[in-house]
């Protein structure tokens, strides 16, 4: 049975702003999490951010990180690429050495980078570790391209309650709601670090956003997503409690037979220590054909331990990891995030 890898989104939700958008708080993004099947080596992270009042740069996130704990790590503004490809559609969104073409919507989409990253390790970034300390420069270049596997996942698309949420509270500020989604995905292509070629043969999730997006407060999440060799995958996000009693986001998804089947979490695997490998990140899943346990184990991280002054002193984790779901295995990514007063 084909999959309908549209979703029913329109084509053009894929498509760039052409020029700098008139709102000033409107922003647009390409970002992906990408995994070689082995498990040795992905990019849990890595992604373009357009802000309409600062349309002369935009910031690029690039995380690469390897089993035996080297992170090769690239923040910052960039000057930024023109949209338009060659058949006068927006088709890119770059900056610097970055930048996503959209070949095909909802088929193909193509990443090119060419640049120098700093030479960190998990273990120093879990200590506190941050770009301004500095390190070696290594050259890194990577052509990967990227093909959706499974229909998209328009968050607050699966339930009155995801979308009430999104719709009439901070949650939905965070995410960019409505126009958000993000898609599981195959990926192939090579990534270079140094003189070192790697070729690259797994997934990823990638996720476009477009629209206003307002950053309030923060206080902890939890993002996973895998697609499994069979087809079967999942994906969910969860926000912890709220203290003023509301209820807070939770939201996911199984693919079932092609499908995106609506989930929701029972068990999360909560940002509670900073571990930079063989961390469980099993989840349990509730959906209307039954409840599913994930099993999980961090292969790779990346970290950000900011100080109370930068977040409040948010402690990030992106990653990949090894899921395993009724003896099948896939590798994913993780995301996931705390405060100070929530880590064990």
């Amino acid at each position: 049975m084909a999959i309908d890898l549209t979703g029913g989104l329109a084509e053009e939700r894929e498509f760039v702003y052409a020029k700098q958008p008139d709102n000033p708080e409107a922003r647009e993004s390409v970002n992906a999490w990408i995994w070689d099947d082995s498990g040795t080596f992905g990019i849990p992270r890595i992604g373009v951010e357009a802000v309409a009042d600062q349309w002369d740069t935009h910031d690029i996130q690039v995380n690469i990180a390897f089993a035996d704990g080297r992170v090769y790590s690239m923040f910052g503004p960039w000057p930024v690429h023109d949209p338009v490809a060659a058949d006068g559609r927006a088709r890119i969104l770059g900056a610097g050495p970055l930048s996503f073409e959209l070949v095909e919507p909802y088929r193909h989409l193509r990443l090119k980078l060419d640049g120098t990253a700093l030479a960190t390790t998990s273990q120093a970034q879990a200590e506190g570790w941050t770009p301004r300390d500095g390190g070696e420069q290594v050259s890194v270049r990577a052509e990967i391209d990227i093909y959706p596997a499974a229909p998209p996942w328009e968050n607050g698309s699966t339930s009155e309650e995801a979308r009430r949420i999104l719709a009439t509270q901070e949650e939905g500020d965070l995410m960019g709601y409505p126009w958000r989604f993000e898609q599981l995905c195959r990926a192939s292509g090579t990534l270079t670090i140094g003189d070192d070629v790697h070729r690259l043969d797994g997934g990823a999730d990638r996720i476009r956003r477009q629209g206003i997006r307002r950053l309030a407060k923060f206080w902890g999440h939890v993002w996973q997503a895998a697609l499994f060799p069979s087809g079967r995958g999942f994906g969910f996000t969860i926000y912890p409690p709220r203290t003023d009693g509301k209820a807070t986001y939770n939201e996911g998804y199984v693919v079932d037979g092609g499908e995106l089947v609506p989930a929701r979490v029972v068990r999360a695997p909560w940002l509670r220590a900073i571990e930079p490998k063989g961390e469980d990140v099993s989840v349990v899943l509730e959906t209307a054909r039954g409840t599913f346990e994930i099993g999980g184990e961090t292969l790779v991280s990346t970290f950000m331990v900011m100080p109370p002054e930068v977040g409040g002193g948010m402690q990030l984790h992106q990653g990949l990891a090894r899921y395993t779901w009724d003896g099948e295995s896939a590798v994913g990514m993780v995301e996931r995030s705390s405060t100070p007063e929530q880590m064990a």
